[in-house]
């Protein structure tokens, strides 16, 4: 049967992006010589935190968002054979959105003109 990790309060469980292997040279890079991801997408958000006049501060994210977050912060776990990273929200920097493309937004920009 599979565990699922429910966070308490503020914390935010993440599946770390996995860093290439291999650079577009063909170099393959050590695990060593990798730096850790500064982003994941989120798997589950605690319920928020309790601010001083008692009522609950909720987080603005949800489940499947990507998120930037600081360097060195949270710790890893390992359940079921899945890693995870739990962060608190206060060490989340960003959402990482993705854009529309340039070519696309140019047209919908001149459609919009006729």
């Amino acid at each position: 049967m599979p565990t699922s990790v429910v966070p308490l309060t503020d914390h935010i469980v993440l599946k770390p992006v996995e860093q290439e292997e291999i650079t577009s040279s063909g170099l393959v890079i050590p695990d060593s010589a990798k730096e850790q991801p500064q982003h994941g997408h989120v798997v589950a958000v605690g319920p928020g935190k309790m601010n001083d006049a008692g009522t609950i501060e909720t987080i603005e994210l949800s489940i499947g968002d990507r998120i930037l977050y600081q360097k060195y912060t949270g710790q890893e776990i390992t359940v079921d054979k899945q890693e995870y990273i739990v962060i608190r929200f206060q060490d989340v920097l960003a959402r990482l959105e993705e854009s529309a493309a340039p070519a696309a937004a140019s047209r919908s920009r001149a459609a919009a003109r006729k």
